[in-house]
């Protein structure tokens, strides 16, 4: 073929072309013309072969893309990044939040402080070495082989040291080690130092109540709140309000260190209790500690005696003896017992008067004078299982519980007999705790309501709805007189504070050494109430082998001692506690005993 041949037959394709796309624009153009719903359905008129392919690859796109998203997000829940992990494990960590304690008056004894701790990323410090050496030398409480045993772990967190001081901070700040950071902490203070330490107890490190009203805080679900995250700062949490008054504490702990110091005693502990309401206005236990600085704490001789400690009461048990007798019936107040002789035999055993008068005495003559032998009458009067059933009532046998977490229970004979009864009529035989001991007492001079004590603030009428009624109130105004009446001629003088009118009663202990009473070791207590006429506080102190000196003419008993310490205690606290002196006695004040004719009502 010619080249003018071949020119012709491309020129004839292409006009051949551009006639068929003529042809398609002409339809193009024309399709909107028959509706858009036509063109529509031009568009997917397909054959079924070819729709159902296309169909199930866009599902298995969607299902494709669902599933990637979905496994992300599980992803994310269980292996969290690197800042979401270390968030928790710091929160974690670090201590909770506590409330403020106070006392009844609002002052703090108790309270958070915000402080700053040191930890570290072991994963992300390169040089362990290097980063141990630089922190032991800013930190130099630090141990540089535990460091650097914690820093060469393959864990996301470590502490490296808890509570540091801001100085510190910027130091470790300076340093610059990728790796260590700081996270903000709540610390524990407790502005009073060892003041009411056995009360408060202590938190440890993590914020956490390790003793005291601090365990009993978490016990009502402290920690559950935050762990839940509803109590991150303290201000979250409503302050906890003690029957305290600081006042009061801080005077006896003042009272009975000079007293620990002057009867060279082992050791001590006072208690002043409101009888109306059973609230504890203070506690002391000495030797105490420091609760900022709480190490002393785990000596054994750190106990709180008023609640963990239990001990023999001596003469002071006689109260509930005679309260005992009275109230049963079996003894009125005009009652006689002779007391010739000087002793009682019980088979073998053999019990002695300690100042025998060899004659009858009245009930409140055996009170004044602490007659061992007037008290086993009383008791054998009424008989081993009616006086194991008073105890029981007035809580003397059975452990009792407060808001302490510490407590003890009372050491009760195995084998209760007529022995017994005999020994634990006259405080002998029996160890309780001071705390119960003193609840007793209460309960014997406020019109005969047993009252747990206690340490958050109550009312009265609060407390008369769980108050137990022990005694008669005929019986109470008894046991108000004859305290009172050993206050005036008895062993309670040392105690009698003018203008209060004040009642009482000693007790002296022998301690059990290895099984035997020794008998140049004593424990002494002495119990007071003011006023006796409508007593509103009761006062206990008690030493821990007190020591004889020139004054007491070389004797150890309580009078010389406890004795000496209540009566100093009544003169401080009186005015704090709002009881007002009266130097006028009040013209009827047992008016009871009056009508009776009791022995030393006139």
């Amino acid at each position: 073929m010619s080249r003018h041949a071949e020119i012709a037959d491309a020129m004839t394709q292409s006009r051949e072309n551009e006639a068929a796309m003529d042809e398609v624009s002409e339809a193009a153009e024309g399709a909107p013309t028959r509706g858009g719903l036509a063109w529509l359905r031009d568009v997917f008129r397909m054959s079924g072969e070819k729709s159902e392919p296309r169909v199930g690859l866009v599902i298995l796109g969607f299902s494709v893309l669902f599933i990637a998203i979905t496994a992300r997000l599980v992803l994310l829940a269980t292996l969290p990044n690197e800042q979401v992990g270390l968030r928790r494990a710091t929160a974690n960590a670090t201590s909770a939040a506590r409330p403020d304690i106070v006392d009844r008056n609002g002052e703090v004894l108790a309270t958070d402080i915000r402080t700053v701790s040191v930890f570290a990323e072991p994963r992300k410090i390169l040089d362990k070495d290097e980063a141990t050496e630089l922190l032991t030398a800013v930190l130099p409480d630090l141990d540089a082989k535990e460091l650097r045993e914690k820093l060469g772990t393959k864990k996301g967190f470590v502490w490296v040291q808890r509570e540091i001081t801001p100085r510190q901070q910027a130091e470790v700040h300076r340093l610059g080690i990728p790796g260590v950071g700081f996270v903000p902490e709540n610390k524990r203070v407790y502005p009073n130092g060892p003041a009411a330490a056995h009360i408060l107890g202590f938190a440890n490190i993590d914020n956490v109540g390790i003793a005291g009203i601090e365990k009993y805080i978490d016990s009502q679900g402290l920690q559950d709140l935050n762990g839940a995250g509803f109590a991150m700062e303290s201000t979250d949490l409503k302050p906890v309000k003690l029957s305290i008054d600081l006042r009061v504490q801080h005077l006896l702990r003042d009272e009975l260190m000079k007293g620990m110091e002057r009867f060279k005693a082992i050791a001590a502990a006072g208690a002043i209790m409101d009888v109306t309401t059973g609230e504890m206005l203070g506690l002391v236990s000495l030797p105490d500690f420091d609760p900022n600085n709480p190490v002393d704490a785990l000596e054994k001789d750190r106990i709180n005696r008023m609640n963990v400690g239990v001990y023999e009461m001596g003469s002071t048990f006689k109260a509930l003896t005679i309260a005992m007798a009275l109230d049963s019936g079996k003894v009125n107040i005009n009652s006689s017992f002779s007391t010739a002789g000087g002793m009682m035999r019980f088979g073998r055993q053999v019990i002695k008067e300690y100042h025998g008068t060899g004659r009858t005495l009245t009930v409140p003559e055996v009170f004044l004078h602490s007659s061992n032998m007037g008290s086993i009458k009383m008791a054998l009067s009424v008989g081993v299982e009616g006086h194991k059933a008073f105890l029981k009532k007035m809580m003397q046998l059975d452990r009792m519980t407060t808001e302490l977490p510490e407590s003890a229970a009372p050491i009760v004979p195995a084998r209760w007999g007529e022995i017994n009864t005999a020994t634990i009529a006259f405080g002998h035989g029996l160890a309780v705790a001071p705390v119960q001991a003193l609840a007793a007492v209460g309960a014997l001079v406020n019109g005969g309501y047993l009252m747990k004590p206690t340490f958050l603030a109550r009312s009265e009428e609060e407390a008369k709805k769980t108050a137990i009624r022990v005694i008669k109130p005929e019986t109470s105004e008894a046991m108000r007189f004859i305290m009172r009446l050993n206050g005036e001629k008895g062993s309670a003088r040392k105690a009698d504070v003018p203008g209060y009118f004040v009642g009482g009663k000693t007790g002296t202990a022998e301690k059990v050494i290895n099984g035997r009473y020794a008998k140049n070791k004593n424990f002494t207590t002495f119990t007071a109430i003011a006023p006796s006429d409508k007593p509103k506080y009761l006062f206990l102190a008690i030493y821990d082998e007190p020591k004889g000196y020139a004054e007491s003419g070389g004797y150890s008993t309580a009078a010389w001692n406890a004795g000496v310490t209540t009566g100093k205690l009544i003169e401080r606290a009186a005015p704090i506690l709002g009881l007002t002196p009266r130097f006028d006695p009040p013209p009827s004040p047992f008016p009871l005993m009056a009508k009776l004719g009791a022995w030393g009502s006139r």
